[in-house]
């Protein structure tokens, strides 16, 4: 991504993107923007436990839930945080995400089509609020405004959550050895499976021309954070995830029980949700307003 690009641009290549690819579904029943997750089973277990710590940091009921860049609401998770809300009001820069998040919830569903840092909304008027790895897709610049304009709109005493990634997290820059051998462990691995199979004549498909294949994305850090947004809101950093796609893809293996290294992982961060927080790939920041 050039530095040169306006915000303007970076917002429009982002809509191009989810209107024409991101919030597609596939023939596999997921959206081309789900190969950015690992879907193997042994991580799955993991992965929906981290899906629903956002529950716990919002207030169990109300009448309006703001999801501030909900995409199409494409994991089952992500419908557990307004059960409990009259209306979930889904709000996107991409027309295409906001039609297939109808689908899932009918007329529990408000849809606006909007820029997350241009709220549409009156002062005081969501019991609860959600952001899903929304934010590093503009620019940070905009991003301090981005979570004022969360803090705005949530009536006193609630909360709102954001879960973003850090730029070059601690604990996955720490495991960079490990993600390099376990590359090196799995080739060597396929290679052998390889040899005892039959292989097929590859058919590769031409890509569309003109088509993006991803979208402008920027991660901060805890100290950026921290920094950008003193004196405006009120906030704190806990953990979402700590394990990045990369590090699950590399070295979370069936064969290398990976199922228990996930479970004691996950049993770590709910003992430090801090510093996991801060020094993991996913934080999950907590806005809260006060009276």
């Amino acid at each position: 991504m050039s530095g040169e690009q306006s915000e303007a641009e970076v917002k429009q290549q982002v809509s191009a993107f989810y209107n024409q690819i991101g919030w597609k579904m596939e023939n596999d029943g997921f959206y081309q923007n789900a190969r950015y997750e690992d879907l193997r089973p042994v991580s799955r277990e993991y992965i929906h436990k981290c899906h629903l710590r956002v529950n716990r940091y919002l207030h169990p009921t109300g009448k309006f839930l703001l999801d501030a860049g909900s995409g199409p609401v494409q994991w089952p998770e992500y419908l557990t945080y307004s059960e409990n809300y009259q209306y979930r009001v889904c709000l996107d820069i991409s027309i295409v995400a906001l039609e297939e998040a109808r689908h899932r919830l009918g007329s529990k569903g408000l849809y606006v089509v909007s820029d997350v840092t241009n709220l549409p909304f009156k002062s005081d008027a969501f019991d609860g609020l959600v952001s899903l790895h929304t934010l590093h897709h503009i620019p940070p610049a905009e991003q301090p405004d981005a979570y004022s304009g969360f803090a705005r709109v949530l009536k006193a005493e609630r909360t709102g959550v954001v879960v973003n990634a850090w730029t070059s997290p601690l604990l996955m820059t720490r495991m960079g050895w490990l993600i390099k051998l376990m590359d090196r462990v799995n080739g060597i691995i396929n290679r052998l499976k390889h040899r005892k199979e039959i292989m097929l004549p590859e058919t590769k498909a031409k890509p569309a021309a003109n088509k993006p294949t991803g979208t402008f994305t920027q991660h901060i850090t805890p100290e950026w954070l921290k920094e950008n947004l003193a004196g405006r809101v009120d906030f704190k950093i806990m953990v979402w995830r700590s394990a990045s796609v990369r590090f699950l893809r590399t070295v979370i293996q069936p064969w290398l029980f990976g199922k228990f290294w996930l479970r004691w992982l996950y049993n770590q961060e709910e003992q430090e949700p801090e510093y996991y927080g801060e020094n993991g790939q996913y934080p999950l920041i907590v806005i809260s307003k006060p009276k």
